[in-house]
């Protein structure tokens, strides 16, 4: 890969997304089959926390561990010098001495930015409030292995213009997926990042498009994909935007207006009963939630080792 770090995905050039993608299939192969692959021994990955984490801790510990690297957990808030104060600019400078490469979980999007500026060693983001770009990689990669072409295929992303949606943004314009935003008034993606997103995706030929009418966003297309409708740190909401989206939860009537075929998606944690329903999430023929959970460990084992055991400093 010629990037540094994974920050954005925006900030990838559309072969290296491939890249990732093509990596992460040969290691995965590699641990289904029971081959050892330890390209990154010796090195040690720190991943710093500020956020709560199931899958992002344990897929990224996990995967480090089976390429023969060691992870390293450190908590922002309770156990670092930054949670006392502490820059960022002297965190990265310091934390480079000493590791291999940086998985950051935290709120604020530019304090990955910035982690990744005075880094001299690979940073990777785990989530921020902008941004969840481990995740859609993850997602876009267990379509590749659900359909033999990508580019073309309309996504749905139901819900709050989060995070995930803004991620699905780029995701979709370097893949050539189409993309339909579905979300109430007043909780849309950034205008900016839109259009931004639609113009990367010219070269791709995809298309962007934004609804409201959670209807129409979801009809005819081949995958619908939601998200929690409050996310960590919004837990105050909840309750008023529980009656905000209500129209937009995933559920049979809704689903029926997509294709056949169509196949169902959750970043997971999930709120059963909120957002989606249980008949959805647990229908053996379309839902692919826990083969997308469980691709977050192979394209993640794909970026470490991409990004540390291929990339020099």
């Amino acid at each position: 890969m010629r990037t540094k770090d994974l920050v954005a995905i925006r900030d990838l050039h559309i072969d290296e997304v491939f890249e990732i993608f093509e990596e992460s299939r040969r290691i995965k192969d590699y641990t289904k089959r029971g081959m050892p692959f330890k390209p990154l021994e010796g090195k040690t990955l720190g991943m710093m926390f500020s956020k709560s984490s199931t899958r992002t801790r344990v897929s990224f510990e996990v995967g480090m561990y089976q390429l023969g690297g060691y992870p390293m957990y450190l908590d922002i808030k309770k156990s670092m010098q930054m949670g006392r104060g502490e820059t960022v600019h002297d965190t990265g400078k310091v934390l480079s001495r000493y590791l291999d490469g940086i998985m950051i979980r935290t709120f604020a999007h530019d304090d990955v930015v910035q982690l990744a500026k005075y880094s001299s060693i690979p940073v990777i983001n785990g989530l921020t409030d902008l941004f969840h770009p481990c995740q859609i990689l993850a997602d876009i990669f267990t379509l590749t292995e659900k359909y033999r072409i990508i580019g073309g295929l309309t996504v749905a992303f139901v819900g709050d213009g989060n995070n995930v949606a803004n991620s699905w943004l780029f995701g979709a314009a370097k893949t050539g997926i189409n993309l339909n935003i579905v979300t109430p008034k007043g909780y849309e993606c950034d205008t900016k990042l839109v259009e931004e997103a639609r113009e990367i995706g010219k070269a791709t030929g995809c298309t962007i498009k934004t609804f409201n009418d959670p209807i129409e966003g979801v009809k005819g297309v081949d995958v619908i994909y939601t998200d929690v409708w409050a996310s960590m740190g919004q837990e105050d909401e909840a309750a008023k935007r529980i009656k905000e989206f209500e129209g937009y939860q995933i559920n049979s009537k809704l689903v029926s207006h997509a294709n056949k075929d169509y196949k169902v998606m959750h970043c997971l944690p999930a709120h059963r009963g909120e957002e989606i329903t249980d008949e959805v999430i647990d229908d053996e023929a379309h839902s692919i939630v826990f083969d997308e959970a469980e691709n977050r460990l192979h394209v993640q084992k794909g970026i470490l080792y991409l990004l540390m055991g291929e990339f020099k400093a």
